[in-house]
């Protein structure tokens, strides 16, 4: 009902025109611009979500295993998904959402999972934005009891604590340090299977630290829920 609300919502605001190319379109996007969406492809790491050959899980996570236990995305970062998510994150195109959101629910296996938590904002950053852009696709993407997905959005189970500097005007070197201790469970989920849903993944250094803050708070398993994965220099897809 939600993911139906928001098409028709879509359709209303762009006035039955593509949001890419603005040609005549039925939905948010035309046949042409969804195909030429670049979706993730390949044999990818389970982790994080990188090629890897087979689909075993690559060196760099049996060497330094992070501390989320999988990473499931929709599309590579780059045009035009990226117009996508810049449009939802810093221009206010909130009817994007379900769009995105319905992109990743198709990349998602039929497992359980109790929450789902979108990637907090600082209160500094929500207040000069007006929204999270996670919880806007959060909504759309979680499903009630006896659906497919079955996740309770719960967006209260992970608090951010402080303001960070952007992590993409950082070396990726620096990220990890920028996030450290920045995110809080405010109680007890022991046992809980959790997704951690957020827009894009480039170092996984975030989504590390939540996963972190999350299992010293009991959680048993936590994997991302990504829209788009940033992929190295040199791979493609």
């Amino acid at each position: 009902m939600l993911a139906n609300l928001g098409r028709r919502l879509g359709k209303l605001l762009f006035s039955g025109s593509c949001f890419l190319c603005k040609a005549e379109a039925a939905e948010i996007l035309c046949a042409e611009c969804d195909a030429d969406l670049p979706r993730l492809q390949g044999t990818l790491c389970p982790r994080c979500a990188l090629a890897s050959p087979g689909g075993a899980v690559c060196g760099r996570c049996l060497t330094q295993a992070p501390q989320y236990d999988a990473t499931f995305a929709a599309l590579t970062y780059r045009f035009p998904a990226d117009i996508l998510v810049q449009a939802l994150k810093f221009h206010g195109e909130l009817a994007l959402a379900p769009l995105l959101g319905n992109l990743l629910a198709t990349c998602i296996p039929n497992h359980r999972v109790d929450y789902l938590i979108p990637v907090p904002l600082s209160f500094a950053r929500l207040r000069s934005r007006g929204y999270n852009q996670a919880l806007e696709i959060a909504r759309h993407v979680a499903r009630g009891p006896g659906e497919s997905l079955g996740a309770r959005l719960a967006p209260e189970l992970c608090e951010r604590r402080r303001d960070t500097a952007v992590q993409m005007e950082l070396p990726l070197a620096e990220r990890a340090k920028n996030v450290r201790g920045a995110f809080h469970c405010p109680r007890l989920i022991a046992g809980a299977r959790i997704a951690v849903l957020d827009d894009v993944m480039t170092t996984g250094a975030t989504l590390d630290e939540v996963a972190s803050t999350l299992k010293r708070a009991g959680a048993a398993h936590v994997e991302n829920w990504v829209i788009a994965r940033t992929l190295p220099p040199g791979q493609t897809s």
